[in-house]
């Protein structure tokens, strides 16, 4: 499998994950998925936003990964800086789902890494969908992170 094949094979999942998501969040805005909201956590609403910038963000990645294949090095550092933001979504996910101690600690972190995030994907929103939605889902995730940051 050369490198064009592993970057179109990722783009075309990361594309499946997304379809995937999009069918989750018509049925969470219908009402169907209150999942989250009945287990008690404090920290449920921050580990659904963490979640969300997770899925939209590898999705945004796969974008990136797509055009840079295609030779558009411009979308290295938004590639770079989805990629961090994902990783770091994705600890204060499991921390807020664990209720640990250090979430506070954590949102504060992240929050500052969504909205770097969400700057280098609101450079690309008007040409590429991926980056208007993981701009949209940083910001979410910023909010959410700034209610329980210290």
């Amino acid at each position: 499998m050369n490198r064009r094949e592993l970057l179109q094979g990722s783009a075309a999942l990361s594309m499946a994950a997304l379809a995937t998501l999009a069918q989750a969040e018509e049925k969470h805005e219908a009402g169907n998925d209150m999942h989250a909201h009945h287990h008690g956590s404090p920290y449920a609403d921050l580990a659904h936003a963490a979640t969300h910038c997770v899925m939209i963000g590898e999705a945004c990645i796969g974008h990136c990964l797509q055009l840079l294949g295609e030779g558009n090095k411009e979308m290295a550092a938004c590639a770079k800086s989805v990629e961090q933001m994902v990783s770091a979504c994705n600890t204060l996910r499991q921390l807020s789902t664990w209720n640990s101690p250090y979430v506070p600690r954590m949102a504060k972190v992240v929050m500052n890494m969504c909205k770097d995030c969400e700057d280098e994907c609101r450079k690309h929103e008007k040409m590429h969908e991926a980056c208007r939605k993981c701009a949209d889902s940083c910001a979410a995730c910023y909010k959410e992170c700034a209610k329980v940051a210290v």
